[in-house]
C-alpha cells in the first residue's frame, strides 16, 4: 500500500514539472493591441457587432476585418476610445446592429416563471441561476443586459429594466461629441 501511494506521488511531481515546463516552454504570446481594444469593449458578449464576444471582436477590429462603430452597448464613447487607439477616424455608431441604450439589467418575473432553463441556457455570462421546474433569478451584479435571454422565454417573463445610479454605482460621464455621418 505505501509503494503505491509513493510511486503515485512520485508520478504527480514528474508530471506536475513536466507541466509546468511545458506551461513556460510552449506559452503563446498574444497580441497586446488585442487586448488594448478588448479592454475598450463593454465585455457585455451580446453578439449585436456579428462576432460572438467581445474578444472575437477586438480581434477582427485590429485585423482589419470589422469597424470600430459596431457596437451598440459601447455606443459613441467606446467608438471614440477605439479610433484614439487605432488612430482612426471616429464614425457613428452603424445601425445594422442596433442602437445605444443606456445600461440594463434582466428583471425575472418569479410569479411567472415555469423553470424552463432556456434563458439560463442563452446567458453568455452565467447571469441566471435556478433549476430545471424551478424559478430563476438574475444576479444584477453579473448581467451585462445583452437581452440574449428574451428571445428564448416562452412565458415572457423577463424584463429590461434600466440600472439605477446610487452613490456607489455613479461614474463621471466620458464627454461625447456627436458624431458626423460619413458619405
Amino acid at each position: 500500500m505505501l509503494a503505491a501511494i509513493l510511486a503515485l506521488t512520485v508520478l504527480a511531481v514528474i508530471f506536475g514539472l513536466l507541466l509546468g515546463f511545458a506551461a513556460i516552454r510552449f506559452k503563446v504570446e498574444g497580441d497586446p493591441l488585442v487586448d488594448q481594444v478588448d479592454a475598450l469593449l463593454p465585455q457585455t458578449q451580446c453578439g449585436q457587432c456579428g462576432y460572438p464576444g467581445c474578444r472575437p471582436y477586438a480581434e477582427a477590429i485590429v485585423k482589419g476585418e470589422a469597424d470600430i462603430n459596431q457596437c451598440p452597448p459601447g455606443g459613441e464613447a467606446t467608438i471614440a476610445a477605439l479610433a484614439d487607439l487605432l488612430d482612426r477616424d471616429p464614425k457613428p455608431l452603424n445601425p445594422e446592429n442596433g442602437v445605444e441604450k443606456p445600461k440594463r439589467v434582466a428583471v425575472i418575473d418569479e410569479q411567472r416563471c415555469i423553470g424552463c432553463t432556456l434563458c439560463i441556457q442563452a446567458c453568455p455570462v452565467d447571469a441566471i441561476l435556478g433549476a430545471a421546474k424551478h424559478m430563476h433569478t438574475v444576479i444584477e451584479s453579473e448581467c451585462t443586459g445583452c437581452e440574449l435571454c428574451l428571445p428564448p422565454c416562452p412565458v415572457d417573463c423577463i424584463e429590461m429594466v434600466p440600472v439605477e445610479q446610487d452613490i456607489l454605482t455613479w461614474k463621471w460621464p466620458y464627454p461625447t461629441f456627436p458624431l458626423e455621418k460619413a458619405s
